[in-house]
């Protein structure tokens, strides 16, 4: 099945303010500039491109003087050694690269010198679909195939598909990402079976980049599909280590969640996983928060037939209403729990009165109270905080009387 590519976006594209301004900058004779990769390929397929990328026969020094000596340029080294240059437009950043050809790589960096070739730049990239690029004359130049590739959804690395991981083995999760995106059908046969077959070079890259492009993968379009393959295949125990929730992880894309928590349906069932994770993906703290309190969710939510409106409100003051309606979205179809109208009824109002209830008492109020500084005050919370809990969170006045006396008389009892 082919899609229809929107060629006529690829004027919209260049008339864009910040990339006519940028092209009519590096406009030199003896040197051509073209824009290339994803922006090129999105634009065919009617949809918006974060990122504009230049590729350019200039050197990085002469890319710098263009953009000085053109009024609202403004030119950032950022990779000047690898031949990158970002120019600061009115639109928004640019990146420029000197056309390149590599010279030796070794999986993980590539040694480069500066060519002239549009076509062996394009052969140096990653795969068919992302190697178009479009001059400033509107001309679409495909040299490996990657406008048919792009009609008929395919996703196929340039040339073997073994060197291309060789020389970067993160190809191997932007394979079935890609596909996830802009793939249609079955995955490449021959790019399949390289991915696999490299699996263990997947140990030699950062786990902070196989983190970010997993979770791109996780928040694709296709990532289900594709985070199935990777599972049939034996390469997404390698990267998570643990078992997987096919049909959470579907619910939880159902209700467009962010990818933390896609990977936290997928890959969580218990605290241990969480550290796990963590571990492994090196995730920042607050995504290890979010996957630690999915997993306290659970295990408060496991076991319970139903719940009431009270029970409702606790879970939320417990766990947070965000995080207490995103596990009830990913569990939403399971046996258990069983949520009943009125409970349903109880987090919509908690959420039109902005969130979960908050318990009303502080150890100030004891220290108010007449009781002095120290563990008691603890206790005396704790206690408080359990009735307050078990009764569904009470508010008011009458309500916070009755839970300044409770947890008097809890700060007052001995330490057992």
């Amino acid at each position: 099945m082919t899609q229809p590519l929107n060629h006529g976006a690829l004027t919209a594209l260049l008339a864009q303010p910040g990339v006519h301004h940028a092209l009519a900058a590096l406009d030199a004779s003896n040197a051509e500039t073209r824009l290339v990769g994803g922006c090129v390929r999105d634009a065919l397929l009617g949809k918006p491109s974060a990122d504009i990328d230049l590729a350019t026969t200039l050197l990085p020094e002469s890319v710098m003087a263009a953009a000085r000596a053109m009024p609202g340029l403004k030119a950032v080294p950022t990779g000047i050694e690898h031949g990158t240059i970002t120019l600061i437009t009115e639109q928004g950043p640019i990146e420029v690269t000197t056309l390149r050809e590599d010279v030796e790589t070794d999986g993980r960096h590539a040694v480069v010198r500066f060519g002239t070739d549009f076509a062996r730049d394009a052969e140096r990239r990653d795969f068919t679909v992302n190697a178009l690029s479009l001059g400033a004359d509107g001309r679409l130049h495909d040299t490996v195939g990657g406008l048919a590739d792009l009609e008929v959804g395919r996703i196929r690395f340039i040339g073997d598909p073994a060197t291309r991981i060789r020389e970067d083995a993160l190809r191997i999760l932007r394979f079935f990402r890609f596909h996830a995106r802009f793939g249609a059908g079955q995955p490449d046969e021959a790019a399949l079976i390289a991915c696999v077959a490299a699996r263990d070079a997947l140990d030699q890259l950062s786990r902070e980049r196989v983190r970010s492009e997993f979770f791109k993968l996780l928040d694709a379009q296709g990532g289900l599909a594709m985070v199935r393959t990777l599972s049939a295949t034996g390469l997404l125990q390698q990267i998570t280590g643990g078992v997987a929730e096919f049909g959470r992880l579907d619910r939880a894309m159902a209700a467009s969640l962010a990818p933390v928590m896609r990977l936290a349906a997928l890959s969580v069932g218990g605290r241990h996983d969480a550290d796990r994770l963590r571990d492994r993906l090196r995730l920042s703290n607050p995504e290890h928060a979010t996957l630690t309190g999915y997993a306290d969710a659970l295990a408060d939510l496991h076991g319970r037939a139903a719940i009431s409106s009270a029970a409702a409100r606790a879970l939320a003051a417990e766990h947070g209403l965000t995080l207490l309606n995103e596990t009830l979205a990913i569990l939403a179809g399971e046996p258990r729990p069983v949520l009943d109208d009125e409970a349903r009824q109880a987090l919509e109002t908690l959420g039109g009165e902005g969130g979960a209830p908050r318990f009303p008492l502080a150890g100030a109020d004891l220290v108010a109270a007449g009781l002095p500084a120290g563990p008691a005050i603890g206790r005396g919370l704790a206690a408080a905080r359990a009735f307050w809990l078990e009764r569904g969170c009470p508010t008011g006045a009458e309500a916070r009387a009755e839970l300044l006396m409770r947890a008097l008389d809890g700060a007052r009892q001995t330490k057992t």
